[in-house]
This record gives structure tokens, sequence and C-alpha cells, in this order.
């Protein structure tokens, strides 16, 4: 039993108008996978997780808790690619599709190649090439090697504690500064950096309250993994904001919150009785 990011749900507006966009920009690189009779629109990332939109005005229901959405919403999404050129490609696509431009793409400091926009959504996403020259022909469609959400926290090492806790091994831990976590078979990375630093990075103002509006879902074994994660969630200095029982929609879940207010959903498929 440990804690892993099968899944990154963000509210939206409007769900139909964020699938028309995602699935017209990330047709380059994600497929619908599901759509519910547009209440909920999934997406598949290429073996690197989930993307959920979710109605904003209904997240609510499921995590037990108020949201809020205003300027900077304290995360920032991220695509991990191979190559500088699919950086440039993955951005003409997104704001050829109405987003918009906050960091042109360029090389950093540290040699990676990257870009921001943000979606009409609202969701800031980074695109990152870790190579800073084009080494191989460019895909006509660009996948990622490497999905990630990182988390806007007061302390990141507090919160890399809370997150160990609960199972996660970490991968590079820079104190204070930046600490990220391995990443599960088939899903997303996690990463932790403070606030401010995180605004900065993105190159948006720090201002703002939006955790509410992200739920990172882990996709549980069994209701006892289910009941064993909220469990250490609380003991570690988590909240449960709702207890484990079974939805109605054959799956058996339950909500925590995390020292800094984001919101995980913790699932697991309910078994037919014979």
């Amino acid at each position: 039993m440990a804690l892993a990011l099968d899944i990154i749900t963000i509210g939206v507006p409007q769900v139909e108008a964020a699938r028309t966009f995602y699935t017209s920009y990330t047709s380059t690189f994600s497929t619908p996978t599901t759509d519910d009779d547009g209440h909920t629109a999934v997406l598949d990332l290429h073996g690197t997780g989930q993307l959920a939109l979710h109605p904003l005005d209904a997240l609510a229901t499921g995590t037990g808790t108020p949201l809020k959405s205003s300027g900077f919403l304290g995360y920032v999404l991220s695509t991990i690619v191979s190559q500088p050129a699919e950086v440039k490609a993955l951005l003409d696509a997104a704001t050829a599709n109405g987003a918009a431009v906050v960091k042109p793409a360029k090389k950093g400091l540290f040699g990676e190649f990257t870009a921001v926009y943000q979606a009409p959504d609202g969701a800031v996403w980074k695109l990152t090439a870790a190579s800073k020259k084009d080494t191989d022909r460019i895909p006509t469609v660009p996948k990622p090697t490497e999905t990630a959400v990182f988390l806007g926290v007061a302390k990141p090492k507090a919160s890399k504690v809370f997150y160990e806790a609960l199972g996660m091994r970490t991968d590079r831990d820079y104190g204070n500064k930046f600490v990220d976590f391995t990443i599960a078979g088939g899903g997303s990375r996690l990463g932790l950096l403070s606030r401010k630093a995180l605004a900065k990075d993105a190159g948006v103002d720090e201002h703002g309250d939006g955790a509410g509006t992200l739920v990172l879902t882990h996709t549980a074994a069994s209701r006892d993994d289910v009941d064993a994660l909220l469990a250490a969630a609380h003991s570690s200095g988590g909240r449960v904001t709702a207890t484990g029982s079974p939805t109605g929609q054959g799956e058996y879940a339950g909500h925590f919150t995390d020292p800094d207010g984001y919101h995980w959903k913790i699932a697991a498929a309910e078994r037919r009785q014979s």
C-alpha cells in the first residue's frame, strides 16, 4: 500500500469547452477515454497518467469541502517531452486553440528548454524538454515522457514527510527548494515547491486561492487499502473530508486533504457479488 498519482482532475467552468480545447490541442499527445454525458471527460496521457475534466461547481460534492478559485490556483501541470522542437510544437498547438502564452519557449538556466501557457479553463501548464538540443526527427504526434503536477506548499520539507508517511518515495530532494517523488507505473509525477517559487517559475503572480480546483486520485487495490491510506493521512497531519463509502458508481472511495489543503481521492473498484 503506497500512495501514487493515477488521475489528475481539474475543475473547469465548462467541461465541453475544456474537452474541445484538450482534444484539439492534446490530440497531439492525449486521447479521450471517457465522456460521461458531458459531466466529466477523461483524457489518457499515453501511459503517464490521466487528466479528468470536471465541472468546477460540482467538485465540492465528492470532496466534502468548499472549493475556491481566484488568481493563482496554487499548482502547475507539466508535460515533459524529449526535444525542444516538441515544446515549440505543443505551445503553438495550444495557442492556436485558445491558450495564452505566459512564458515563450526558450532555454532555461539549467539546460532545460521550457515554455508556459495558460489554458482557456485557467490551468497553467509548463512544457519541458530535458535536452536543450534536438537530436532526432520530430514525431508527427509528440507524446509525453512524463506528466507531472507541481504543488505550491508552505514548506516542501514538511510536505515531503507527510507524503512519505503515505508510502511515496522521494526521487529528488533539494530541501525547501524542490522535492519530487518517484513515479509508479503508468502514473504521473508529484512535485513540491513553495508557492512563491512555483509561481515565479511559472511566471505568474503568486496571489490567489485555488487548491480546491484540483483533485488528485489514487486507485487502490481494495477497500482495506482505501481505509488504510485515509487513516495514514489523518495520523500524519492531513484531514479526512469524506470517509470511505460506496459511491454508487461501482467504486468505494474516500477523500482527504494534505496539510496544505490539496485534495486527494482514494478509490477502489467494488467487487461484484456472485
